[in-house]
């Protein structure tokens, strides 16, 4: 059943809309970005497990940090077009308090991952989510993953801000992340 409803997630998306109601009180922007106001965010799920490197990692573990989660595989090109600027805003905004977590799906083989992540010199570490369990933890009508890449941010209460369904680059990721830092 799980692998099942992965599937939905394997195609590489180059943006989207969000299936959420009108409910969800998000607000669609251009470029596939969407934000929830600071009062109207949920909670993002509990996402842990093995990384890449076979280290454990519990995303709860960041909470007063800003977290942004990158869904990714190593065979996706939009995937491979925004590593660089992941790369750069991450290093960039480490000492503001941001850490960046990836999430590595459909990659049936940790060694095209780890290549992926050794090329690109990617400083942060990556889950190991080969069928996709860990997406399919967000909640339905949430800014959840829909397309591969996602990148996802959680403010400092571990509360679901961003979501984006299309390859970031620097400025956009920049933008979503300025509002969030200077929150207190």
């Amino acid at each position: 059943m799980v692998a099942l409803a992965a599937l939905g997630l394997t195609a590489c998306g180059t943006g989207g809309t969000s299936g959420g109601s009108a409910d969800t009180k998000f607000v669609q922007g251009t470029g596939g970005v969407s934000t929830v106001a600071k009062e109207d965010r949920k909670s993002a799920p509990s996402l842990s497990g093995k990384t890449l490197e076979g280290k454990r990692l519990d995303v709860d573990d960041y909470r007063g940090k800003i977290v942004v989660l990158n869904i990714w595989g190593s065979w996706c090109s939009p995937c491979r077009a925004e590593a660089p600027n992941l790369v750069k805003v991450a290093e960039r905004t480490k000492k503001q308090g941001v850490e960046f977590i990836g999430i590595n799906t459909r990659d049936t083989n940790e060694h095209n991952a780890q290549k992926f992540e050794k090329e690109y010199e990617v400083p942060y570490p990556s889950l190991y989510d080969p069928i996709g369990k860990l997406m399919l933890r967000f909640p339905k009508g949430s800014l959840n993953p829909q397309a591969i890449p996602t990148t996802i941010i959680l403010d400092r209460d571990g509360r679901i801000a961003v979501r984006a369904l299309t390859p970031l680059s620097e400025e956009a990721l920049d933008k979503a992340l300025k509002p969030l830092i200077a929150e207190k």
